[in-house]
């Protein structure tokens, strides 16, 4: 039975229907901005062109960098090279890479991130699921540390790292958003619905983030009775860089996620905007807190310091938050002070481009 829409309508065609030469009915948008990471985004491009089936196209988006993408156009081959015209950073990227896609499903692959075999026909699986109206599926993200894990980071801490942490669900079902190293969406209602919002996301090496959370609330609110899904055999590896493994880091990447929510919630609603982070904060942190503690008590001492940087990165993140609310309000009442209309979106893109806080690097 087909899924259906909102008002009963019959969904698109499933984007697993082959288009006729085996090939999956998918475009997939790869964003990079450095060559610094030429060879990481090799390796991506390359375990996207070997997945079986494969996708009818693979789009590389340069975020305004001309020689990485007269090197692209050089070196690459089975890869259509763009480059995106909009605003810097990963936003404006991904929505160059929407618009360009020819296909009912895009699928979104880090730069730094390599797909595993079978890792495609599992992210779109969903997308077939029979009286469920899919707009959206994430699959999982597992670190690839350039050595040992480090023991003072608590594995419910590893979005910070821009990969799968505890507490997500084990199998497949329904979330608020995927994590943007491995997603998909349906092209045509992501369009829709305004893209990606460039008044978030990272730019360059600010870590901020949350683009997709936004986008993945407005998706579902756009189709009520719709979903996105978890999918974690559709998994990829992420490279975690030596220069994310220092606290510094882990502080900056948190207060800014606080900074995101804060705008996410201005946008969305505390409702949709908080809804998976009051269960970690309610469910999954005491349970991490408790058995940090408990490896403690046993004489291990990394536990002890898992403790605080639990403590450290939950509290950091709350004052970003309430940071961010805070400079939100102020300018909006500022502009209503001037006659201004106020206007969330460039409010929001106000802070995003003032930093929001200390910059990443």
């Amino acid at each position: 039975m087909a899924a259906r829409g909102a008002g009963g309508a019959e969904a698109p065609r499933p984007a697993e229907d082959d288009g006729g030469d085996g090939n999956l009915e998918v475009s997939v948008v790869v964003c990079a901005y450095t060559e610094q990471r030429w060879e990481q985004t090799r390796a991506a491009l390359e375990s996207v062109l070997s997945q079986h089936p494969a996708p009818v196209e693979v789009l590389l988006v340069v975020d305004h960098n001309t020689d990485l993408a007269a090197r692209a156009r050089r070196e690459l081959t089975g890869v259509t090279v763009l480059e995106s015209d909009g605003a810097p950073g990963l936003s404006g990227a991904r929505n160059k890479g929407l618009r360009a896609a020819t296909q009912p499903v895009a699928v979104f692959l880090d730069d730094d991130a390599q797909a595993r075999l079978g890792w495609l026909a599992s992210l779109v699986e969903p997308y077939r699921f029979p009286d469920v109206d899919v707009v959206a599926t994430g699959g999982s993200v597992h670190p690839w540390w350039p050595g040992l894990r480090p023991q003072w980071l608590p594995p419910e801490f590893d979005w910070v790292v821009g990969c799968s942490y505890r507490g997500l669900p084990e199998s497949v079902g329904p979330v608020r958003n995927p994590i943007g190293a491995n997603m998909s969406l349906r092209t045509g209602l992501a369009l829709e619905v305004g893209g990606f919002d460039a008044a978030m996301g990272r730019v360059g090496t600010r870590p901020r983030g949350c683009e997709e959370t936004e986008l993945a609330i407005r998706l579902t609110a756009s189709r009520p009775g719709s979903a996105v899904f978890y999918v974690p055999a559709a998994a990829v590896d992420h490279h975690v860089g030596q220069e994310r493994l220092k606290i510094g880091y882990f502080l900056r990447r948190c207060w800014h996620e606080g900074q995101s929510k804060a705008t996410v919630v201005r946008l969305a609603g505390a409702s949709a905007g908080l809804e998976r982070e009051r269960r970690q904060v309610a469910v999954v942190i005491p349970e991490a807190l408790l058995r940090d503690l408990r490896d403690f008590a046993t004489g291990e001492v990394a536990g002890f310091i898992r403790f605080t940087v639990i403590l450290a990165g939950l509290g950091t993140a709350t004052a970003g938050y309430l940071a961010g609310r805070v400079r939100l309000a102020a300018l909006l009442t500022g502009r209503r002070g001037l006659g201004q209309k106020p206007q969330a979106a460039d409010a929001i893109l106000d802070i995003a481009n003032d930093g929001g806080g200390a910059s990443g690097s």
